[in-house]
């Protein structure tokens, strides 16, 4: 009974220890900016997190920050836009211009 006892407290201490040392998500640092045309001004993203859903006429996505970024066909970021779905930080990427999104990855 004390094996068992031990063998269990040992593996709750384990998964409390994991979970102390899982990291949140982080919003990567830097901006996201995504050109639509040259009459309308640049849209800008500072340190995104999360799912942001791009203007319409949206044309161009560039990634300025320190993580990737993907980018989804959908307003709702289910449906990456495959095959070139995700943009390295440094990059850009054209997109459709229907509406959809992008998240940090």
């Amino acid at each position: 009974m004390k094996r068992f006892l031990l063998g269990s407290a040992a593996a709750v201490s384990a998964v409390f220890g994991l979970l102390a040392g899982a990291a949140p998500a982080q919003a990567a640092e830097g901006p996201v900016v995504v050109f639509r045309n040259e009459l309308l001004p640049l849209s800008v993203y500072n340190d995104p997190s999360g799912c942001h859903q791009l203007p319409l006429a949206a044309t161009v996505v560039t990634n300025q920050t320190n993580g990737n970024i993907t980018v989804y066909i959908d307003p709702f970021c289910t449906i990456a836009a495959r095959p070139f779905s995700t943009i390295t930080p440094g990059h850009g990427a054209h997109v459709l211009p229907t509406g959809g999104s992008f998240a940090v990855s």
